[in-house]
């Protein structure tokens, strides 16, 4: 039994040092030559790097944010051979896998723990413990942001959405960990985007497209003409 505690404690720590992996800022710094958390939001995410950098540094920020949430709940599986752990316990260190996994990414032991608000990196661990889930949640996400252009917009009423698909799917619902565990979730999302809640309140929230309008093309076609003018008037 002392071995079975000293390996659930391992995985999870593991979890935590797989979410400190601050790939935004490593990348950021390795390609880039500058600190993300000094640019834009100063958020070590993919949103940051798609607005301050592109899509070209965002695609695998974003990739490795998911599989390093993935990969720390998948792991806490090879516990199912203990016959120590049931079916109840591995859900349980599941959902503790995750907490760390973002906590991780949130406070990044390998950088100053300063990292980012851990949208993607939940929903890769969220995908490791139950897909249909997470791909309602990525669903909703999607259809918000192609509405609004509003990341952050689209991370929260998502986020609200996990504890609704939990309690609406049969296979979870019965898990009380887990239905509490959605909750959590959802009031952790809107926490960590109070920031983003103010701007969008003021109307300065930045907006992303994917894929851009006609007019919002001309319009950042003449914020840039006028940025040039002003440098060159100085």
């Amino acid at each position: 039994m002392i071995l079975t505690y000293y390996t659930v404690v391992s995985m999870i720590l593991i979890a935590y040092l797989l979410g400190s992996i601050p790939s935004a800022v490593w990348i950021g710094k390795k390609y880039y030559g500058i600190d993300i958390r000094e640019h834009g939001s100063k958020n070590a995410g993919t949103t940051n790097m798609l607005r301050v950098l592109g899509r070209r540094a965002a695609a695998p920020v974003f990739v490795l944010d998911f599989l390093k949430g993935f990969v720390a709940v998948t792991i806490v599986e090879m516990l199912k051979y203990d016959e120590c752990i049931n079916d109840m316990w591995l859900i349980n260190i599941k959902i503790a896998a995750v907490f760390a996994a973002v906590l991780g990414h949130i406070f990044p032991v390998f950088a100053g723990f300063r990292g980012g608000k851990g949208v993607a990196t939940l929903v890769g661990a969220v995908t490791g413990i139950y897909p249909p889930v997470a791909l309602l949640c990525f669903g909703v996400w999607f259809v918000v942001l192609l509405v609004s252009h509003y990341v952050s917009l689209a991370s929260m009423i998502a986020g609200c959405c996990f504890p609704i698909f939990t309690l609406a799917s049969p296979k979870v619902n019965q898990s009380i960990p887990f239905v509490v565990f959605s909750f959590v979730i959802a009031v952790l999302l809107i926490y960590t985007h109070r920031k983003n809640i103010e701007r969008l309140r003021k109307g300065c929230e930045s907006k992303i497209y994917v894929w851009k309008p006609r007019r919002a093309r001309m319009a950042e076609e003449l914020r840039n003409r006028r940025g040039q003018q002003e440098k060159e008037e100085r």
